[in-house]
């Protein structure tokens, strides 16, 4: 099962580092995949951050490490960008849908809705899903801000 780190988080929502490029190399260092905020500009400035842009990076830097992130696509001009981009990239667009597919053909499933095949559980922690549940229905992943304690 893929554990993947929720905007850059290993032990906890730490959100003056969430996003940041500092705490997604941390993660990508630990083995796990992260989920990552992206909003681009008019002028195409890719900006990584939850509720704004707050940290600025090149498409590069984002395409070097693409086999491993998932990008929450935050406003209209991420996902006309990443759906344009002729790189790989894992991304996807939602606010509260149950259900999203991710451009990877995932299902990503907002916290709390009913497990699913080929899916990534957002915050089991905050449904106390259980991890044992997780692994026999078939889940590809979970999105956690905890992913130390399931590895």
């Amino acid at each position: 099962m893929k554990i993947i780190s929720h905007r850059g988080n290993l032990e906890g929502s730490k959100s003056c580092i969430e996003n940041s490029p500092s705490a997604i190399e941390n993660v990508l260092a630990n083995d796990f995949d992260c989920e990552v905020d992206v909003f681009v500009t008019k002028e195409d400035e890719i900006l990584l951050g939850h509720d704004f842009g707050q940290f600025r990076v090149e498409v590069n830097w984002l395409r070097e490490r693409s086999s491993r992130l998932w990008l929450h696509c935050k406003n209209k001009q991420a996902l006309d960008y990443f759906v344009k981009s002729e790189s790989d990239f894992n991304f996807f667009w939602h606010e509260k849908d149950s259900y999203t597919l991710t451009s990877r053909g995932f299902v990503w499933i907002y916290p709390g809705q009913d497990l699913v095949s080929n899916a990534i559980v957002v915050l089991p922690e905050l449904t106390k899903s259980d991890s044992f549940l997780l692994r026999n229905v078939g889940v590809s992943g979970i999105c956690t801000d905890w992913p130390l304690r399931y590895a």
